[in-house]
């Protein structure tokens, strides 16, 4: 199987590149400054000379706040280049895996109560921001595409490639003695090197459609500093607070937890609980 990787500098980029090497898969990463995904002749040029089974779509706009000013640029990257990608998949034969978010659900604190287990795949999407807006466009590109197709989506995506919250609370457990962390956003951290592992379990069975993957439980934002900070053993204290107290531009999810009860039935795939999972990272990283 030859994978080409697009947006291959970025968390899930560099994982995928990492997990090529180990396992001796034939691939061509590509990083922004290799293809910018909006322009379609050097995609089709970088199809047409390597001649993959599989493209594995990385590539993403994902500043939050700063698309609510720039939507325009958004939906470009997120969407339009999006259903250019699987349009020409369709065409050439190729598979697309493409990562999405819980953002292109509303959020709303009540569906914690409504999807206690999170969202389920076939869930009404109702975004509330403009990126989410533009990641829920660029799935429709791609169901109308006709192509064969992932469609993965993720929360709270942590890594050892680029930055994270898991990083961010290591690095300010260094510069300071107190922190406020949020407690009133609920979900489940979903850690890079099992998104692929997971990824490529389901193209290895052949699989299609469009599938939640994340972590086993739930937390919050606060709880899960929490936890990172017992497990490092680091003496700080954590004030936990309400999401007013950081103003943000876009609206942000109160519930962002997705239902993996779907991945959890394919072969081969073990969900680990997010605690034993961010154990496991933080022993890694």
């Amino acid at each position: 199987m030859k994978l080409l990787i697009t947006g291959a500098g970025g968390q899930l980029g560099q994982e995928w590149v990492h997990f090529c090497e180990n396992n001796q898969i034939v691939f061509l990463a590509l990083g922004s400054q290799d293809l910018d995904i909006t322009e379609k002749s050097k995609l089709l040029e970088n199809l047409d000379s390597f001649n993959p089974d599989v493209l594995i779509n990385c590539a993403a706009y994902t500043k939050v706040d700063h698309a609510e000013d720039e939507p325009d640029l958004a939906f470009k990257v997120n969407a339009e280049a999006v259903k250019n990608i699987s349009e020409i998949c369709f065409l050439k034969g190729i598979k697309l895996v493409h990562y999405s978010t819980d953002y292109v659900f509303s959020g709303d604190i009540n569906d914690r109560f409504t999807f206690p287990k999170g969202y389920p795949e076939d869930g009404i999407t109702n975004p509330v921001n403009e990126y989410g807006k533009s990641k829920r466009a660029g799935e429709i590109g791609i169901l109308e595409s006709g192509c064969t197709y992932l469609i993965i989506r993720i929360s709270w995506l942590c890594g050892s490639y680029g930055d994270n919250f898991i990083k961010t609370m290591l690095r300010l457990a260094e510069e300071r003695n107190e922190l406020k962390v949020v407690n009133d956003q609920y979900g489940s951290p979903t850690f890079a090197d099992q998104v692929v592992e997971q990824t490529s379990r389901l193209l290895l069975e052949n699989c299609e459609g469009v599938f939640n993957v994340s972590s086993g439980g739930i937390t919050t934002w606060y709880e899960l500093a929490k936890e990172i900070f017992r497990l490092k053993k680091k003496e700080i204290l954590i004030e936990p607070v309400s999401s007013s107290e950081f103003k943000s531009k876009a609206a942000r999810p109160y519930f962002s937890k997705l239902d993996i009860q779907k991945i959890s039935t394919i072969p081969g795939i073990n969900i680990m609980h997010w605690q034993k999972g961010l154990k496991r990272f933080l022993n890694t990283f």
